[in-house]
């Protein structure tokens, strides 16, 4: 499952090119500054809502509505028809395709974006590949770097695998839908179609349609009213 192709619909993204000769998909991230780089044009055709700060190397699409308060520092290029909304910051060598959300106080560096993904609230992305329409609840947190020194490794055919990555964050698969406040964990790679519950900290591989329910235990008990005094 980490083929692009196995995650991702390569028809949702202007930048399909920059999956050419990737074995894995991670192994785009390691192009990613190049790509940016070579296929960055200056231009943008958005509108401000209000006081915005977006650097020189920029490329926005028409339809895209950045708001109050956001900063684009770049180098970045956003697609069509987004919204990029109150206190966003976006920073360095990220695609962000057709029709996404980067919400209130979130922040993406050095990601990409399919069509249709959603980053809406208080959340934090980075070193990451998101696949068509993937949606991360309130608050979610991409973990992108390991505590210890070394590259990020994942579990591949029940052997730790060297993905030759000091930062990586997620691999989210079309439509995959993370709940709120959840963390993943570097290296983290979520299939097709996949749910992971709120408040989950979530660590590896998870196959397509799959749902990861949090049990956490909860316990019920009277309410004893206090004396008004």
């Amino acid at each position: 499952m980490f083929k692009p192709a196995d995650l991702f619909d390569l028809s949702q993204s202007e930048h399909v090119r920059i999956f050419d000769d990737c074995e894995n998909a991670w192994d785009a991230l390691k192009k990613l500054k190049d790509y940016v780089a070579a296929n960055l044009r200056r231009e943008l055709h958005n509108r401000c809502e209000g006081k915005v700060f977006i650097g020189s190397d920029v490329f926005i699409g028409e339809g895209t509505v950045v708001e109050d308060g956001a900063m684009i520092k770049g180098p970045a290029i956003i697609g069509k028809n987004c919204e990029i909304r109150h206190s966003a910051y976006i920073r360095d060598h990220v695609i962000i395709g057709d029709n996404c959300v980067v919400g209130n106080s979130s922040e993406i560096k050095y990601s990409i974006l399919f069509n249709g993904c959603q980053v809406p609230h208080f959340n934090y992305v980075g070193d990451s590949i998101f696949g068509y329409k993937a949606h991360l609840g309130a608050g979610v947190k991409i973990s992108n770097v390991k505590l210890v020194p070394g590259s990020v490794f994942i579990d591949m055919d029940g052997e730790p695998f060297d993905t030759g990555l000091r930062k990586f964050g997620a691999l989210l698969g079309d439509f995959a839908e993370i709940g709120c406040n959840s963390v993943l964990n570097p290296g983290s790679i979520i299939g097709r179609n996949s749910i992971i519950y709120p408040n989950t900290n979530w660590r590896s591989i998870l196959p397509a349609n799959m749902i990861v329910k949090n049990k956490a235990a909860q316990e019920i008990v009277e309410r004893h009213p206090r004396d008004e005094r």
